[in-house]
């Protein structure tokens, strides 16, 4: 599958100054801890929140406006975030929007835009918001709000429905072992939780509308926690949890656990799992799965079959993952899945490719990408950096090709 965000371009994001790279349709950011990873994912959580909530809903979440926009010497007063969608196989989408920070510690939309391009690169739709003003348009469109994006105002016309329902879908996961391990609420089980906390319902929709999907969860859940047979939603008056089934030496049939009684490990990779696997809505999948650590308190030996499964969920749907796992590495092909490195420089996050260095040691089978970064040489591309730097913005990109 093409992947839904092809290109992701960030300004005065959190800890990011600058980033300008190309996602694949399964993309590893490797770095150590504090690196600035988890703020690359966030930065397109912010678009999802801004769009299917409010701006100020996911500025307020996130701890306002000083805490989203990057800190410095220089004292940034602007971030902007742009993406290159790919929609379908026919039509493409440049959106990006740049938001000002105001001294009484609000914030406003100094400009937002939209376009939406055939496969020969003609625009077939767009728009551009600068300061509350609707400055360029296709056609007749609804009035700015100053406190939302524009987005969701036209997100009911057909020529912009496909970017804001793409971008909505997108889910991104910093799965919480004792937020799953909890009795949960019942839901419609749409969409999995941030932290896994309606896990039991989604598994539970998976199993009625999609049958063969959860089969496959279980299958992979089966290969990296060998004894476990099954799980399902268990329904415990007002609340629920979720139901494991495990063989046990010397039983005739297989015992029963609640999740409050799993291991952390099996829990996560329960949690990572539904997340690549689910739909968005009865049809449609998620475009985009971002996950936080997946590998975390799990077994070395179990990554192999949890990369298997996340290397399969993204022939259908986008999957990002952030690691600092040696042993999750060893199963990635460099050749075919987008490999990014994830630096700290004095308090600024540098996210590059590695470097040719370590390009050659791993085609040349001299070292995997698990060994360097185990050796602490896993490198970044100074000269993709700098490239980075003297890139244009997405949008002026597509006027100079044209």
């Amino acid at each position: 599958m093409s992947p839904f965000v092809r290109r992701l371009r960030l300004r005065n994001y959190k800890s990011i100054a600058q980033c300008d790279v190309e996602l694949g349709a399964f993309t590893l950011l490797v770095g150590r801890n504090g690196a600035g990873k988890s703020n690359f994912l966030d930065a397109m959580r912010f678009v999802v929140d801004g769009l299917s909530s409010s701006l100020d809903h996911a500025i307020k979440s996130r701890g306002g406006i000083e805490a989203v926009r990057r800190r410095s010497t220089g004292h940034p007063h602007n971030f902007a975030v742009e993406l290159d969608l790919e929609i379908d196989d026919a039509h493409f989408a440049l959106y990006g929007f740049e938001i000002a920070a105001q001294k009484s510690g609000g914030f406003s939309v100094k400009k937002e835009q939209l376009e939406v391009r055939s496969g020969s690169n003609a625009r077939l739709a767009h728009y551009l918001v600068e300061d509350g003003q609707l400055r360029q348009s296709s056609g007749s469109l609804p009035q700015v709000l100053a406190d939302r994006l524009y987005l969701v105002n036209v997100s009911g016309l057909p020529d912009f429905r496909p970017v804001y329902d793409g971008l909505i879908s997108m889910g991104f996961y910093n799965l919480s072992p004792e937020a799953i391990k909890e009795l949960q609420t019942p839901d419609a089980g749409e969409l999995l939780h941030r932290d896994g906390s309606n896990l039991a319902s989604v598994i539970a929709r998976l199993a009625k509308e999609r049958p063969e999907v959860m089969e496959r969860v279980r299958n992979y859940l089966q290969s990296i926690v060998p004894g476990v047979t099954d799980v399902v939603r268990e329904q415990l008056g007002p609340r629920e949890t979720l139901l494991f089934r495990q063989d046990v030496e010397g039983a005739q049939h297989p015992w029963r656990f609640y999740a409050a009684s799993m291991s952390d490990g099996t829990l996560r990779a329960l949690g990572a799992l539904v997340a690549v696997q689910q739909f968005a809505s009865k049809s449609r999948r998620a475009r985009l799965i971002g996950i936080e650590e997946p590998e975390a308190a799990l077994h070395p030996a179990a990554t192999g079959s949890l990369v298997d499964a996340l290397r399969e969920a993204s022939t259908y749907t986008q999957v990002v993952v952030t690691t600092h796992s040696p042993e999750l590495l060893e199963n990635i092909d460099t050749t075919t899945e987008t490999l990014l490195v994830v630096v700290a420089n004095k308090g600024k996050t540098d996210i590059a490719k590695i470097d040719q260095a370590s390009q050659e040691s791993i085609k040349s089978h001299l070292y995997s990408p698990g060994e360097l970064l185990r050796m602490d040489q896993l490198g970044l591309d100074y000269g993709d950096l700098q490239r980075q730097q003297q890139q244009p913005t997405l949008f002026d990109a597509v006027e100079e090709a044209k």
